[in-house]
């Protein structure tokens, strides 16, 4: 049986294509490696039979000389939220969806499948993408494969758990506030929110929802190059989207291989926004001193942010917004009842955060989080990058009814998913931002390092995050199975 571990997708496409490798070898050992860590929920559909009918028809292009892309053959997962592939069910987490069954190929899917990528299954997601734990009612709670009783982080969770455990080279999540980059911190893996419209979709019905907050998907993966692979995948414009940008037309992955000692970094301990945990804090720390010592310039930057709580509030009533209408959008078109529905409370809650919100005071939010992108932007003047933890706690409990951490460093916090994070300023500032794995505590828990650039600066993110793996190497401490 070929194995997937250790080798990136742009190596096993390139082995495919020349006939070295197998579509269907991969593609089985992905399908063994999924249902060996079934105990992790990272999936909520696999579908093995058109999986492997696909796998044959790349093996039978490479035998013919013909080359389907740059994932040619190479098993993919998607993220069973807005991605969708036609025929497949598609649930967003959700027990009132477990049998509906998309009619469409999302964007993303088109691009993948486009680029000769084999989809294997949908990954797992809270209801409709609420939170940062990934647990829903078909399946269960994700775990992190590095600690079974912690979480995979979410609303991504499904995506990075299966990456974590090998089971597939390459995937894809999407965010309204750290749903990439949370549980790519969770798992030791890459998550990387692009700009606003780069990455582009299509929202059945209601094309300018993503709008605001940014809502964005994007590419997760093990290593720098995969990450910046699947970016040049999925960027570009499509008419489609009303958001979508065009693309410079320099190949992100040639990004990997710009030398440490070229690099300029701005590095904040907390974001100048919230107490962060010190094993956190720490981790972090020997990742930017590494970075340092490989020759790249570092230094410690202030961020002017506005306060905890006026910013909060900002994030928290868009986001109410956003949810509010988006599950009355699914109320009229699936006939689901949210208030009798099969769902968690967390999900209920998030949904009323916005039906009480007057248009005029959403709109009025938009003061602090103008604010905070004139921080962000002083913050990385003269730098490649701003970096800073993603996290500002180890991976939690994997339970919603645990709810999350009310003392961080000492200090009380309300044990909110705002607080455990420092990612979702970027959805509010429309930065784009990775988070990379940056070590992990004693306890041997994954710690993430987020790096945060200026619009459209995905080049420059993408450069960090492989200097930081040339520097401190991740892909041995994955856990085995």
């Amino acid at each position: 049986m070929t194995e997937l571990d250790g080798r990136s997708a742009r190596t096993l496409a390139a082995a495919v294509r020349e006939g070295t490798l197998s579509s269907l070898d991969l593609v089985e050992a992905a399908l063994q490696r999924i249902e060996a860590t079934d105990e992790l929920n990272a999936f909520i559909t696999v579908i093995a039979d058109s999986a492997r009918d696909r796998a044959r028809a790349a093996d039978r292009a490479a035998d013919r000389g013909e080359n389907l892309g740059p994932l040619h053959g190479v098993p993919v997962a998607i993220k069973d939220l807005r991605t969708r592939k036609a025929g497949v069910r598609h649930t967003m987490g959700l027990t009132s969806l477990a049998d509906n069954v998309a009619d469409a190929d999302s964007v993303m899917v088109e691009r993948l499948e486009a680029a000769g990528a084999v989809i294997v299954g949908t990954t797992s997601t809270p209801a409709l993408g609420h939170t940062i734990k990934t647990e829903n009612r078909l399946v269960g709670a994700t775990p992190t494969p590095f600690d079974h009783d912690r979480s995979a982080g979410g609303s991504s969770g499904g995506s990075a758990a299966a990456l974590a455990a090998g089971a597939v080279p390459l995937a894809t999540g999407s965010e309204i506030g750290g749903s990439l980059r949370v549980p790519a911190s969770c798992c030791s893996v890459i998550g990387l929110k692009p700009t606003f419209g780069l990455v582009p979709e299509r929202v059945p019905a209601d094309g300018f929802s993503p709008h605001s907050p940014f809502f964005v998907g994007g590419p997760m993966a093990r290593t720098a190059e995969d990450i910046a692979l699947l970016l040049d995948v999925l960027a570009g414009p499509d008419s489609r989207d009303p958001f979508s940008v065009p693309r410079g037309e320099t190949a992100y992955v040639e990004s990997t291989t710009r030398p440490t000692a070229d690099l300029s970094v701005g590095y904040s301990p907390t974001l100048g926004l919230q107490p962060v945990a010190p094993t956190v804090r720490e981790t972090v720390a020997a990742a930017v001193d590494d970075l340092a010592a490989a020759g790249a310039t570092v230094d410690t930057v202030d961020v002017s942010l506005p306060p905890y709580a006026d910013l909060s509030m900002a994030y928290v009533e868009q986001v109410g917004v956003f949810f509010s209408a988006f599950a009355r959008q699914l109320a009229d078109r699936y006939d689901i009842d949210f208030e009798t529905a099969d769902i968690e409370e967390t999900v209920r809650s998030t949904i009323a955060l916005g039906e009480d919100t007057e248009a005029v005071s959403e709109r009025l939010r938009n003061v602090p989080r103008t604010a905070a992108y004139d921080g962000i932007q002083d913050s990385l003047a003269g730098y490649d990058a701003l970096v800073t933890p993603t996290l500002t706690v180890p991976p939690y409990s994997k339970y919603l009814a645990d709810g999350y951490p009310t003392e961080i460093d000492g200090q009380s916090v309300r044990g909110v998913p705002t607080d455990a994070m420092l990612t979702w300023v970027c959805n509010l500032t429309g930065h784009p931002a990775a988070s990379v794995p940056a070590g992990f505590t004693d306890d041997g828990l994954p710690v993430g390092l987020q790096v945060i650039g200026n619009r459209f600066g995905e080049e420059a993110i993408l450069s960090v995050t492989a200097a930081l793996e040339r520097v401190r190497p991740w892909s041995s401490q994955y856990p085995t199975y």
